[in-house]
């Protein structure tokens, strides 16, 4: 999946926590994505956040795939959050009904 696949998929499925704005952030040339709760949309937009999640790409294409759990990756170092936590932990919720 590449990230703009990945961006209308997640646009589609109303991926993001209601009134507030999470940021994944793959780093290197992957950059990030905005989910944004309050006006609604996911984009490709690097900003201010009330939540960052850092994942490498590789390690976001196996948790999408179901190989990695999150909570798992965030244990063994592979997932970072930053701000407020509870985001993070609805947003675990949005990303289930993704998976097909």
């Amino acid at each position: 999946m590449t990230k703009q696949e990945l961006v209308e998929r997640m646009q589609q499925g109303n991926a993001w926590v209601p009134g507030k704005r999470v940021k994944i952030d793959f780093g290197g040339s992957e950059g990030a994505i905005m989910l944004d709760g309050a006006a609604q949309q996911v984009t490709e937009e690097d900003g201010p956040a009330d939540t960052t999640v850092k994942v490498g790409w590789d390690d976001w294409q196996q948790m999408a795939a179901g190989q990695l759990d999150g909570m798992t990756a965030f244990m063994m170092g592979k997932l970072r959050v930053e701000g407020d936590m509870s985001n993070a932990m609805q947003l675990q919720g949005v990303l289930a009904k993704l998976k097909s």
